[in-house]
């Protein structure tokens, strides 16, 4: 049997294990509307999606006149994770895929979020495999700069003690995949047709070696997959 290609799989979460941006900008689009600027969820979604709310502070400024204040950005996650307890569902195929991996690594796979460290959590406890990443979540939030730059893959990579060159990340929004790309892994783009997903273009663009659509296949997609000679 041919020996797995990669020494750790990276994983994104929101959008990728959880089907959550749907919900997350529900609560966005009631709070900026609150604050004056209308937004369907659509529209939300559009814009935010892939970026940390706090790291969009001078777009809001500049549609609502309100400077944002470490007390909104408090509300709104309380709100938001109110909302994520209640409603949140994995996406499909992503659990099994994750113990398949957690399985066949020996444990050596992390989720490294954009997101706070609370939502990532809860959010992974929620569908049932917070004990697959125990000690392998990383937050943007925790790191010098949030993605697009690299530092929670690095970090994760790091963590785990593997170059990141030899890593898959598993991305589902521009932001992200430019994020792994930066770290030297190889992205594989997750890309379903529903809203709040980059399409396959786009993350081809920013250097997404393979795009998929299923996340059933991934274990298999990640260990059949060849490198190509530099």
């Amino acid at each position: 049997m041919r020996a797995f290609p990669f020494d750790a799989v990276l994983f994104d979460c929101d959008g990728v294990l959880v089907d959550s941006e749907p919900i997350t900008n529900r609560v966005l689009a009631e709070m900026l509307g609150e604050l004056g600027w209308a937004l369907t969820v659509e529209e939300c979604m559009r814009i935010f999606t892939g970026k940390a709310v706090k790291d969009e502070a001078t777009l809001i400024q500049a549609r609502t006149g309100f400077t944002l204040t470490p007390e909104w950005l408090v509300g709104f996650r309380e709100r938001r994770n109110i909302a994520l307890e209640r409603e949140l569902v994995a996406i499909p195929g992503a659990a099994t895929a994750v113990r398949a991996l957690h399985a066949g690594l020996e444990g050596r796979i992390a989720c490294a979020s954009g997101a706070d460290r609370f939502k990532v959590e809860l959010q992974l406890d929620k569908i049932g495999i917070l004990d697959c990443f125990k000690g392998r979540v990383f937050s943007g939030h925790e790191m010098p700069r949030s993605k697009p730059a690299p530092d929670v893959y690095l970090a994760a990579a790091e963590a785990l003690g593997v170059d990141p060159a030899r890593c898959a990340v598993v991305e589902d929004t521009v932001t992200g995949a430019s994020a792994g790309v930066a770290a030297g892994a190889t992205v594989f783009g997750y890309s379903p047709s529903d809203l709040g997903h980059s399409g396959p273009e786009a993350l081809r663009a920013v250097g997404a070696a393979h795009v998929f659509t299923d996340m059933a296949q991934l274990p298999g997609l990640l260990a059949d997959w060849r490198f190509v000679p530099a």
